[in-house]
């Protein structure tokens, strides 16, 4: 039997154990940073199929490792999923339903998660059918800065074993359950949160002339900030600066004495993006100044550019033709969203692809109340990392 094949009818065989783990997790869902209850699942089922593992990586975060015994290699290759859930009140009307308060897997995490608990089962009974060590990175806080990924690199979560790549997969619900998409080079933006305060003498609003106008400047700050994405960026390099938050807690006849703006810049170049870290503050702090207000700017550590090696990209794109077929292989749209796995792919090539999980069952997009992926999904995600694995180590 060829080994798609083979791995195709292990999988059928295993589905009800991922959906089970899929299923467990939808309905135990943590927050970043919190996910000590998901670990300890993913803990307990390494330890039941004797796969190796640390711990406590960066947090909740767990790495384990499957090591190939048909030949000696030093070869190393790594998958990752996300374990966090987002704070969501549920609306699905399922069994599984979160039963934790403003809590849930909306983005679906649980589904990455419970892929790469199949896969490692598939890959450990596989172990002597190839050469090389398989790594499989369970990591916390993708949902939140500074990232899971950046603490699992300080951490060491690589500290005993350098792959050669990184691979992540994300659901995508624009995309039926049977099909996965692929991208190439800088795919996702980098992402900064950026913190304005701006104080001043507040005062009665019918009396501007004794008062520094604290709402106005920051109203021509927000403005100011479009321009430097319009004027000040290189026109053919996607950028995005949007404040959500302005907080002006006065009165209809109170000036406040502070005012706080919040807002994300994305950027798709890493150059483009150091320089417009540093003119936001001199924008931001000119224009308060010229409304006699102070500014400060708080601008911390945020995420990198996610960039899809094109080389590893295209052959994992190749091995997913082998286990679905060509015409369920396609391409997703580069977008300004984000995700850590940029740091990953800052030391190591990477490959990100979308896996879709839209179907009868599925409803809702990702980070609403009633997102759910059509579970015939996670055979595909599941396999597609365990075929990866055995093609790449098997030579």
């Amino acid at each position: 039997m060829h080994l798609s094949n083979l791995i195709k009818h292990q999988v059928d065989e295993l589905f009800p154990e991922i959906v089970r783990h899929y299923r467990y997790l939808h309905q135990h869902p943590e927050l970043s940073y919190n996910e000590r209850n998901t670990s300890e699942y993913i803990t307990r089922f390494l330890d039941e199929e004797g796969v190796a593992y640390r711990k406590n990586i960066g947090g909740y975060g767990v790495l384990a490792h499957v090591k190939g015994e048909a030949f000696d290699s030093d070869r190393v290759i790594a998958f990752c999923a996300d374990m966090d859930a987002l704070p969501i009140e549920e609306e699905n009307d399922v069994p599984y339903k979160s039963v934790n308060k403003k809590v849930m897997h909306a983005c679906g995490h649980d589904a990455q998660t419970a892929s790469l608990m199949g896969a490692a089962k598939l890959i450990n009974m596989h172990r002597k059918d190839f050469g090389g060590t398989v790594l499989f990175v369970f990591q916390p806080a993708e949902e939140q800065s500074p990232g899971g990924a950046y603490l699992m690199l300080k951490d060491g979560v690589f500290k005993d074993f350098q792959p050669a790549f990184v691979i992540k997969q994300h659901a995508y619900a624009d995309l039926p359950a049977e099909k996965v998409a692929f991208q190439y080079d800088t795919i996702m933006a980098s992402a900064d949160e950026v913190h304005i305060k701006v104080k001043g003498q507040g005062g009665h609003g019918a009396l501007p002339h004794e008062l520094n106008d604290t709402v106005l400047a920051a109203s021509n700050i927000v403005v100011a900030m479009q321009q430097v994405v319009s004027r000040r960026r290189n026109p053919f390099n996607p950028m995005v600066l949007s404040f959500g938050k302005f907080i002006a807690d006065g009165a209809t006849n109170v000036i406040p004495a502070e005012v706080v703006l919040a807002g994300s810049l994305r950027c798709m170049d890493e150059a483009e993006r150091a320089n417009m870290l540093s003119i936001i503050p001199q924008i931001a702090q000119s224009t308060a100044s010229a409304y006699g207000c102070d500014c400060e700017v708080l601008i911390p550590p945020g995420y990198p550019c996610t960039i899809s090696n094109r080389e590893l990209t295209e052959e994992v794109a190749s091995i997913a033709v082998k286990l679905v077929e060509s015409e369920n292989v396609t391409e997703f749209p580069k977008r300004m969203t984000a995700d850590d796995f940029g740091f990953f792919t800052e030391k190591f090539k990477g490959c990100y692809y979308r896996f879709g999980v839209a179907g009868d069952k599925q409803s809702g997009k990702l980070h609403t109340s009633t997102f759910l992926i059509d579970e015939e999904s996670l055979r595909l995600s599941t396999g597609l990392f365990a075929l990866t694995a055995l093609e790449m180590l098997e030579k």
